[in-house]
């Protein structure tokens, strides 16, 4: 049952059969339909979410009272509010299953003391949210510096997956567009 975040953790740092037994001590595996809420906007964030199977959005409504989707996440992929785990406070974003979806949950609450326990995982997460901080960053010059076409073929290409596995609406909001020019596209590419 373990197998999946055991490995992910074992491409970054080495752990010893007692950490990794510790480890999933402190995970809690829980399953959501397709449109469940692992996160609802105005409540406290209450882990970090390893997505063993399935897809999940993070998104915010805007000024305009349209979803802004922000993040995806697919196998093997964490997701968390993370600005709601560090201060404490309600979420300003929602995190929805799009798919039956299964996870482990690392409860912010065990997150010290396991770290304390086993610092490896710290240099795991650091590595981890480094990497995150990189695509964020990466994603924002795709926003300034490409066209939408460029950013919806460069997206395309880097994660064919998505383009299958998430509805249109979706993607073209997080992608920056209407969902009419993500059709428009691609149509154009048949």
């Amino acid at each position: 049952m373990y197998r999946e975040i055991l490995d992910h953790i074992r491409k970054y740092v080495v752990l010893t059969p007692e950490e990794e037994e510790l480890l999933c001590q402190n995970l809690e595996y829980k399953k959501y339909h397709k449109k469940d809420f692992l996160l609802e906007a105005g409540k406290t964030c209450k882990g970090n979410y390893f997505i063993i199977r399935g897809c999940v959005r993070q998104y915010f409504i805007n000024k305009k009272l349209n979803e802004q989707i922000i993040n995806f996440s697919i196998e093997n992929w964490w997701i968390a509010d993370q600005d709601s785990l560090m201060t404490g406070r309600p979420s300003a974003c929602t995190i929805q299953a799009i798919e039956e979806t299964e996870v482990f949950l690392l409860p912010e609450k065990n997150k010290a003391a396991l770290f304390r326990q086993v610092p490896s995982l710290e240099t795991y997460f650091a590595l981890i949210m480094q990497k995150a901080f990189v695509a964020a960053q990466r994603r924002l010059g795709y926003i300034f510096n490409m066209t939408d076409e460029e950013r919806f073929r460069h997206f395309s290409s880097l994660f064919p997956e998505f383009i299958q596995r998430v509805p249109q609406y979706m993607l073209a909001s997080y992608l920056g567009f209407t969902p009419q020019f993500l059709s428009r596209l691609r149509a154009k590419k048949h």
